[in-house]
Parts: structure tokens; sequence; C-alpha cells
């Protein structure tokens, strides 16, 4: 038996902190790790050491005029020690790019496949107590909490790693050389460590609460996107885009703070500066009094700031890791979730017969545990039989089959095949033992004979077939452009609902099933298709246990037995012709009942019976939206160019206007000048640091005591003034590019969705779109823009204001010697540069193969009980690594790139230094310039190679934020083909409803090969009532969505009221149309909400007149749902209701 788990067993928190970001690393990547450990400590050792040689050169340069001769030999050889150094660090540079990219790469792709494998573990109760959002936090979880972790694992450990390592060493060597200098200097450390820590708890916090509340804008956008034509018909673009900016304003409040907080602890960085003061007025008493060489302080010094300085940095990336621990608690805690129902465990039968006995079941669903379904129910069929459940909407028919499934188990009772309680047996074995068609056909983004072979996976091509002809489905499929091999698209979205059905019996069907359940298996096919279908299905039936559902009940008129549910018990069995024969029958009655009704439909007086049967017979004259259906698919927005023939050609995007976001942001002038002038101000902060370090450093080899004094106590004072200026501008710049990076985010977000809702459906129809991909692309996106402006903006301004005031600072003091260190710089440049475009083509690589693996997670999660019912989770699974390939392997090429580049630009810094060196001793030894020119020149050009070599750690994000501006702006100049909201367009008061189709050409823009209308014409009169007929994928609901104008014909004309549809205010017309569709959306909100849903302004003025019949008759069918507070209920979302009577009924 499975086990059975209690609350806290099941839902128990996975572990906190950052063995969480490590959980998905394999014995491969602990010795990547290791290795990339050692890269990097090495790589932090290596500054201390050059700056151990460097004090032996110091020494030499102010040892005066008569050590001239000897100056050059001293200073070649301790050159010669820089470049065997140079040497050692490009090796552990290169282990350390190379290790932590390969490792990261691993593991956020075995996070990715792990979360995905552990949703689709979870039981149907998990998903039914999640909010609506749970595709959206799947989606989410899978693309960007796995970027992330992957971002934290690649570069910012490993960043994090080399400054504890070159805090370590720096102040090892400063043992070596002033052991009383650096054990005083030691305590000092705490006041960098203790303000850290304490802004990284504020830090996670913030984190946390940004990460939640960023997910309720998200879940909004992913319920306008994926119903899209909902939202469209109803005109209820205005109401969503409301709803959704105030989701994103709370965001951006706490965004703000989280702005606040960094600024305040990067700012506490400046203590190093107040350190510094410190120590370069005790080295000067060291000097004097216990005679150490001027040289040591030059290397202690440094090596004491730059200790300071790297802890400083090392927290920075504080921020980052509190993301990914966040992300990663997140994705382990689904992964760490057992489920209710262990998929694991269990019996298997030797022998099944197909015998069903439900004994005295007692249910109710977990997210209504108040409202019983089924109290006392019991049922058995036996083997080899058919039985139909007969019953009105909530009655638990459906349930039925759930509870056979073990999507759910019962509070009490048993459900039993063949004598053995389900609950013993293997629930995938269970599963396979039984063939599903469902009401509302689930299909996969793949061809038709994929989908079939979801049914049975070794399936053969004979199986196959004739599965397909057995379902009536083999001679559309024959008609279909490529065959069995033609793509679908997102949930069938690509061929009509009869087709979808039919290919659904087939895979259930090629099954071969010992039961076989049908819930409403013909609904959506037309009447000769359905009664071939339906001899078909009672063909496969013979020698299986079937129970069937279906509201016609004309199709279960030879089952061997009817059973009637009611109020949560089986009132009523027996075969249809002892039940019609009693009057006082339920099933007599409801028998009555439908044949009025097909009666009045038939007539054309309409009705409004309540019961499920009169509901469902209007299915035999209008299917669902086949090509116009509600689909979550969007368009990836990687690719919005106009070609609507040719899906699989991208065409490059331009390349961004950087001047266009900014004015994006116009309205935050105040906080982009504030920010700005900070930043330029900051920037100045090392060179002016650097001149009084070299300053300083000259001042050690003099010799009159009362000048060194006098000279320490004004570097002193300079330096405390450099530590509160740099604590004052931190604050100032990241608090306003902060604010200027979350309200950027917002309105960028605001501005994307509500162009996407201006966009033809034949936008959302094309093969390679998906909700999934554009809700990931509206999260991300504008998340990487927030980071280019709230971040990167102010690091650029910094880095050129530092290396301009460097510049013309060394030039002043050593021309000649400046000139030269600035003349290889470059080389530094080119290496950060060539890393740039390497994460540049990386950055691309990683985003498109997100967007492929979201696109199945969504799918996966959006279809989860056709996939656990047909046991597919490792289908699906074996489809998502098979997405992640091509990423992969480019991966480990782009690792070996990132570890060769990395190694390159660190041994170039260093032979820089040999360089300068070299080159100053020899000016030193020509007499062109003095020891205080070197040591200042040299302090400030190397503080500018710094200051580029940090910049070159944003280079990812460069990247990064390249391609997600360039997406923004191609989604946002992307001009729409059908202008809804046209302001020429004639916008009518009222409508008679005299609808004429005259002379119409017509194909589906993703099918331009196939012709759907040829010369079409149609005049419907007003007032009057239309039935329309036809086979499944004859047009039927194209007429809707031509009516709708949610495409245009490629020729003819279609009028309402005597004008062209074209020269309407599409908005203002569609206020004036009613649209119900068989598989309605419903919103998250109240009954009521969803009610006044197509109003521009819901109030109770509007509502009131909607008190009627009608309303009455929602409020019993949520009476009858459980919902106990009638239209004020609250629902998650149409795939949350399981009674297809209530959905349908609130739209109308």
């Amino acid at each position: 038996m499975g086990k059975e788990k209690t609350a806290t067993e099941r839902d128990a928190p996975a572990p906190q902190g950052w063995s969480s970001v490590f959980a998905h690393a394999d014995a491969v990547d602990v010795v990547l790790m290791v290795l990339g450990l050692l890269g990097a400590v090495g790589d932090g050792m290596s500054t201390p050491l050059r700056l151990f040689i460097s004090s032996r050169i110091a020494n030499d340069f102010g040892s005066g005029p008569n050590q001239r001769q000897q100056l050059g030999s001293r200073i070649n050889e301790n050159v010669r020690n820089i470049l065997w150094l140079a040497l050692a660090s490009w090796f552990t540079a290169f282990l350390e790019g190379y290790c932590w990219a390969r490792t990261a790469d691993r593991q956020a792709s075995r996070m990715r496949t792990r979360y995905l494998r552990a949703v689709l573990r979870q039981d149907v109760e998990f998903f039914d107590l999640k909010s609506s959002g749970s595709t959206s936090e799947v989606v989410t979880s899978v693309s960007n909490d796995s970027l992330v972790v992957q971002d934290a694992l690649s570069e910012k450990v490993p960043n994090f790693l080399v400054n504890v390592s070159l805090f370590i060493s720096c102040y090892a060597v400063g043992f070596a050389l002033m052991w009383q200098l650096t054990l005083v200097a030691l305590p000092s450390v705490l006041l960098l460590v203790v303000p850290g820590f304490m802004y990284a708890r504020v830090l996670v916090g913030l984190a946390r609460r940004v990460r939640d509340q960023y997910a309720r804008p998200g879940a909004l956008a992913a319920q306008a996107v994926s119903s899209a034509r909902t939202v469209y018909s109803f005109v209820a673009e205005t109401r969503i885009m409301a709803h959704f900016s105030s989701a994103l304003e709370e965001s951006a409040r706490l965004g703000v703070k989280q702005g606040l907080a960094k600024g305040l602890a990067l700012g506490s960085n400046g203590i190093s500066y107040l350190i510094s003061a410190f120590n370069f007025w005790y080295s000067s008493r060291l000097v004097m009094y216990h005679g150490y060489p001027g040289g040591a302080p030059f290397a202690v010094c440094g090596c004491l700031i730059i200790g300071g300085i790297s802890l400083g940095t090392a927290l920075s990336n504080v921020k980052y890791f509190s993301d990914a621990v966040t992300a990663a608690e997140r994705v382990l805690e689904m992964i760490r979730r057992v489920p209710k129902i262990d998929t694991d465990a269990g019996e298997m039968l030797d022998n099944v017969a197909g015998e069903v006995e439900f004994k005295n079941v007692e249910f109710s669903y977990p997210s209504r545990p108040e409202s019983p379904i089924f109290v006392s129910f019991s049922l058995r069929v036996p083997a080899g039989r058919t039985v139909a459940l007969v019953g009105s909407s909530g009655s638990g028919k459906s349930t039925a089959i759930a509870l056979l499934q073990r999507f759910y188990d019962p509070s009490a009772g048993e459900v039993a095949l063949d004598g053995v309680d389900i609950r013993r047996l293997r629930l995938k074995w269970l599963r396979s033992q039984m063939g599903l068609v469902s009401q509302e056909p689930a299909l996969f983004a793949t061809s038709v004979r994929e989908n079939i072979l979801f049914g049975k996976e070794d399936a053969t091509e004979e199986e196959i077939v004739a599965a397909a002809k057995a379902a009536n489905a083999h001679s559309f499929i024959s008609q279909l452009p490529q065959g069995y091999d033609t793509q679908v698209g997102e949930r069938g979205i690509q061929i009509s609902g009869g087709q979808k059905q039919r290919i659904a019996i087939a895979r259930a069907i090629v099954k071969s099933p010992k039961i076989l359940l049908l819930d409403e298996a013909t609904s959506a096919l037309d009447t000769k298709s359905e009664r071939v279908v339906q001899e078909a299905l009672e063909l496969a039936s013979m020698g299986r246990t079937t129970i069937v559902i279906a509201h016609r009940l004309s199709t279960i008129r030879n089952a061997d037995m009817i059973a009637v549910i009611q109020s949560g018990e089986v009132k009523e069995l027996a075969s249809h012709d002892e039940l019609i024969a009693d009057d006082n029958s339920i099933y007599s009655s409801l028998v009555h009942l439908q044949q009025t009704s097909e009666a009045m439909v038939i007539g054309g007086a309409g009705s409004n019976a309540f019961a499920d049967v009169a509901q469902s017979s209007n299915h035999s004259i209008s299917k669902k939206f086949s090509s116009v259906g509600e689909s979550p698919s969007a368009r990836s927005m990687a690719d919005t160019r106009e070609d609507d023939n040719t899906t699989d050609t991208k065409q490059k995007l331009p390349v961004p206007s950087f001047k266009r976001l900014l004015m994006l942001n116009a309205p935050e002038w105040k906080y982009a000048l504030i920010g700005s002038l900070s930043a330029a101000l900051f920037g100045g902060i090392s060179p002016l640091f650097a001149y009084g370090m070299g300053s300083m450093f000259s001042v050690y080899f003099l010799t009159d005591h009362d000048e060194i004094k006098a000279k320490t106590r004004m570097y002193a004072l300079l330096f405390i003034g450099i530590g509160v200026a740099s604590f004052l501008l931190n604050v100032g710049q990241h608090y306003n590019f902060g604010a200027m990076g979350e309200y950027l985010t917002k309105r960028v977000r605001e501005q994307m969705l509500t162009k996407i809702l201006t966009f033809e459906i034949g936008w959302f129809d094309r093969v390679d779109n998906s909700s999934g991909a554009i809700c990931s692309q509206l999260a991300n996106d504008a998340n990487v823009v927030r980071s280019l402006v709230g971040d990167r903006m102010a690091l650029v301004i910094q880095t050129i204001s530092a290396v301009l005031i460097s510049g013309a600072l060394g030039v002043v003091i050593a021309w000649r010697l400046a000139l030269v260190m600035i003349a290889v710089q470059p080389l530094v440049i080119v290496g950060f540069y060539t890393r740039r475009v390497l994460l540049k083509s990386m950055s691309k690589k990683s985003t498109l193969a997100q967007s492929e693996s979201s696109k199945l997670a969504a799918e996966a999660v959006s279809n989860f009980r056709t996939i656990s019912s047909f046991s597919s989770q490792d289908r699906v699974l074996r489809l998502f690594g098979q997405a992640q390939d091509g990423p992969r392997k480019e991966g480990i090429r782009q690792s070996w790139y990132a570890g060769l580049i990395l190694g390159t630009t660190t041994c170039l810094m260093a032979c820089t230094w040999a360089l300068d060196f070299w080159y100053g001793g020899k000016l030193m030894a020509e007499g062109r310039i003095s020891n205080k020119a070197l040591f200042q020149t040299f302090m400030i050009l190397v503080s500018t190679g710094r200051v580029i070599a940090e910049a070159g750690t944003m280079t990812t994000d460069l990247a990064k934020g390249a391609d997600a501006v360039a997406s923004v702006f191609a989604v946002l100049d992307r001009e729409t083909e059908i202008d809804p909201d046209s302001p020429d367009g004639y916008k009518p008061k009222k409508l008679s409803g005299d609808i004429e189709i005259r002379g119409v050409d017509f194909v589906y823009p993703s099918r331009p090969d196939v012709l759907i209308f040829k010369s079409f014409s149609l005049s419907i009169q007003p007032g009057k009532s239309m039935a329309i007929v036809g086979q499944s994928g004859s047009g039927k609901s194209t007429i809707i969505g031509l009516i709708e104008r949610f495409y245009d014909p490629l020729k003819g004309v279609v009028k309402i009221d005597g004008r062209d549809i074209k020269t309407y205010n599409l908005r203002a017309l569609r206020q004036h149309i009613g649209l119900v569709s068989q598989e309605p959306t419903l919103f998250s909100g109240t009954i009521r909400e969803n009610i006044m849903y197509g109003t521009e302004t819901a109030t109770e003025a509007g509502w009131r007149m909607q008190q009627d019949l009608p309303m009455r008759t929602i409020s019993l069918a949520a009476s009858k749902m459980g919902m106990t507070r009638g239209v004020e209920s609250k629902v998650l979302s149409c795939q949350e209701v399981r009674s297809s009577v209530l959905p349908s009924l609130v739209p109308s």
C-alpha cells in the first residue's frame, strides 16, 4: 500500500540556507567545485603575492640616487618573478572560470528536471489547493529561479571566493612583513563584517517578500494571455490592466526598499577608508621608530586596503546569494514534498478481469471539505460490462472516475479493482489498466502521431492507424498537410475541437485498456461523426469494463446498466428500458426534460433550462471554437517578426537603443539626476584615494620625522573625508537607481502587456507560441531591464568617471609613465570585452533553452490530469531533457571559452604590473621622474585597471540586458494587423444584428495552405436564430471568429448592420456581442465579478439589471457545487471548476 503521510511530513519545509543551492550537485559537480574553489583561492592569492614582490621593488625605488646603477638589475629580477606569478595566475583563473561555469550549467539543468519531475509527481489535491497561478509558478521556477541559481553559481560564488581568498592572503602577507600593523588592524575587520551581516539579513527578508509579491502580477498576466479571446470578446483589456497595475505597485514599493538596503550595505564599505587612515598613521610610527623599510608599508597597507575592499566586494554578493537561496528553497520545497498519494509504492495484480466496485464511499473535494460530494456511495460494475452514470451537474459523475483513477482518495469507504482496494495497488500500474477520454481533451504541442503514442509508447504504425480509424480520425488526419506528422499546436490549437476529441479517443483505444472511461467522449462531435465514433466506442467497449458519462442520454441507451446519481448516492440502477418504463423514475424525468429542451432549440425558441442535459444538447449544434478556441498560446517574444508564413526562421532583433530605454524612465528624472551625480562623484573616490596612497608611500622614505608626521596627518584626514563621502554617495546612487529600476520595470511590464493585448489573434496562434514563454518573457525581460538600469547603469557611470579622472591625474603627474600604462590598459579591456561577447552568445542560447523548457513545463502542468491518467510523466521528462540537450552541449564549449578568457585576462593584468615597474624603474634610473611621482602615477592608474576589471564583472548582465531591451522594444514596436481601438472606427450606440458574410475566402494565418472558406456567403436576419451544422473542421467556429473579427478574410467582406466590419471601432463593436464557447474561461475572483467582467464599470445598478432568472439559476448551480455564498463565491479559474454548467452560464 502506498505510504500515507501526515500533513506535517508531506509539507516539511526544505532545508534553509546555502545547502539548498548546492542540493543538486553530484560527484562530478563536487569535483568541479573543489577545483573551482582551488582556482578561485589561487586567483585571490595572486594579488597579495604581487604586492609582496612589489614591496622589494618599492624599497629599490626609495633607495635614493646613490643606488641608481644597481636599480635596473634588481628591478629586472623582481619583474621576472612577477611574470612567473602571472603564468600561475592564468592557470588558477582558468580553473575558476571553467569549473564554476560548467558545474552551474549542470546543476541548474538538473534542478529544472527535478523540479518538473516533482511537480508531475504530485497528486491532484495539491493543485486544487494551489492558487490560480500554479502554472505561472511552475514557469517561474523552471526558468527564472533556475537562472538565478545558475548565475549565482557561475559568477557570484567564484567572485565571492576570490575576494575571501584575497582578504585572507592579504592579511597573511601583512603578518609576514609587518606583524604589528597587521595585528593592530585585524580587529577593524569587524567594522566591515558586522554591518554586512546585518544588511544581509534585511536583504534576504526583502528578497523573499519581493519574490512572493512578484508572482501576483505574473499570475494575472498568465490568465490574460492564455484567455486572450475571452478578454477580447468582452472588451476587458482595461479591467485586466487595472488589476495588473495594482499588483505591480506593491512590487515596486518593496523593490525601492531593497535598493535603499543595498545602498546602506555597500556604503558601509566606506569604513575601510577610515581604517586606512589609521593604518597609514600607525605605519609611519613603525617606520620612524622600529626601523621598517619604506617598501613594507607599501605592500602591507596595500594588502590591508585591498583586503578590506575585497571583503566589502564579497559582501556585495549577498543580495545575489539571498535571491539564489530564496529561489533554491522554493524549488526544493516542491522537490521534497511527498504527495499524499504516493506514485511509487504498491502491488500489481497478475490478472485483471476489470471488476470495479465503490463500497460506501464518502468524499468531498479538499478545496471544499465542507461540501460532501458522496455520502455512502456504492456501485458495482461487473467485469466486461458497460455502466453509464447519469445525474445533474455536481452530482459526482466525474468524481467517480477521478476516484477510480485515484486522483483522490475517499475519506471513508473504498474503491476496489477485482476486489482489491486500489490504495494497495501501484498507482502507475493501476492507471495503465485504464483508458480515459475526457470532456475537454488535452493534446500536447507535438505531432498527431506523438499524441496518440501518449496512450501507448511502443505502439506500431499499424496500431496507430488502426486506433485512428476506430476513432473516425484517420480520414481527416490523412488530409492534414503532413498527415500523422502534422503539429497540432499548444493544446491542439491548430485543429478543430471535434478533431481533437477523435485524436484523444484514438489515444485511449491504442492503449487497449481493461477499463474504458468515457467522460463526454463524443460531446464535441457533429451528428455524423458522433454516430460513427459512438459505434467505434461501443465496439471498443466489448470485453472491457466501461464507465460512460454522457449528458446526451441517447448515447447511453445501449449501456448494460445506468446508474442515476443524486445527493451523493446511487438512487437508481437498471437498464435503459427498465428505467424509462417507470414514469416516476428520476431517469425518465431527465429523458423527458432533454427531449423537450432539444425540441425547443430545434424550433428556435431557445431554452433557459439549467439541467446539464439541456445545456449539453446545444453541443450537437455548436462545438467549441476550433482554431479560435481558448488557448494559452502566445508567441515567444524573442521573435516578433511579421512573417506569418515562416515561423522557424528567426530574424536578428535590431540593436536596442539605450537612450530610448532611458526615455521610458523620463518621469523619474529627479532620481536619475541625483543617482547619476552620486555615481559620477563616487567614481572619483578610487583615483583620489590612490593619489593619497601614492603620496603616502613616498613619505615613508623621508628622513625628517617632523615632515613625516605633518604629511601623515594631512593624508589621514583626506582618507577620513573619502570614507564619509563614499558612504553618502553609495546610499544616494543605489537608492535612486533602485527606484528608477523598479518604476521602469513596472512601466515596461504594463506597456508590454497592454501592447500584447492589442495584437490580433493570429499572433497568438503561431505554432511556436505559448503562454509559458510569454509569461516567462514578461517576467525575465523586465527583471533584466531593472538590473540594467538599477545596478549596471550606476557602475557604468562610476567607471567612466574613474577612468577620466585617473587618466588626467596620471598624465599631469608623470606623462611618460602614464602613457605607457594607459597604452597597455586596452589589453585588459579587450580581454573583458571578448568575455562580454562570449557571454552575450551564451545569454541568447540560455534564453532560447529556457523558452522551450518553460513552454514544456507550462503545458505539462496545464494538462496535469491527462499526463497522470496516462502515466506519461517519464515521457514528458524525456521531452524536457531533449529540449535541453543542445544548449547543454553548447554550455560545455562556452565553459572552456570562459576559463580561457578569464585566465588570459588575469594573466594580462599581472603582466602590466611587470611592465609598469620595469619602465618606471628605467625612468627613475635615468632621473626623469621622482619616486613620489612614480608611486602616485602607479597607484592611480592601477586603481583604474581594477575599476575596469570590476566593471567587467557586469558583462553577463549587459549581455542579457541588451537582449532583453531588444525583445521589449520588438514587442512595443510591433504594429497589430487588426487595430482593436482605431480612433477613426465607427462606434455604434446600438445594433440591430443584421449579419452578412459575402464571398469570403479564408485560411488561418498559422495554416496558410489549408483553405477553410472559398467564396463563402451567409446572411443572418436581425432577431433571428441560426444553427450552423457541419463536420468537425468545416468552419463553423470560423464564422464566429470572423464576426468577432478575430481574423480578417483574404477576400470578401463581413458586414454588420450593412457596414463593413473593418470600418468599426472593434472594441465598441464587441461590446454589442455576447459569446459563450464550449470551453468557457473564468478568472480568479467571485462569480459576480466574472459576470460583470464584460462591463467597463461594474456598478450596483448594472448588477441589479442582471438579477433575473439566469442569475438565480447561477446561484442555484453554485449552491449545488458547494459554493455556499452563491454568486459571491470565489472561483480560481475555469480549469478548477469541475462542472461544465457553471462556467458556461457565467459568461452569458
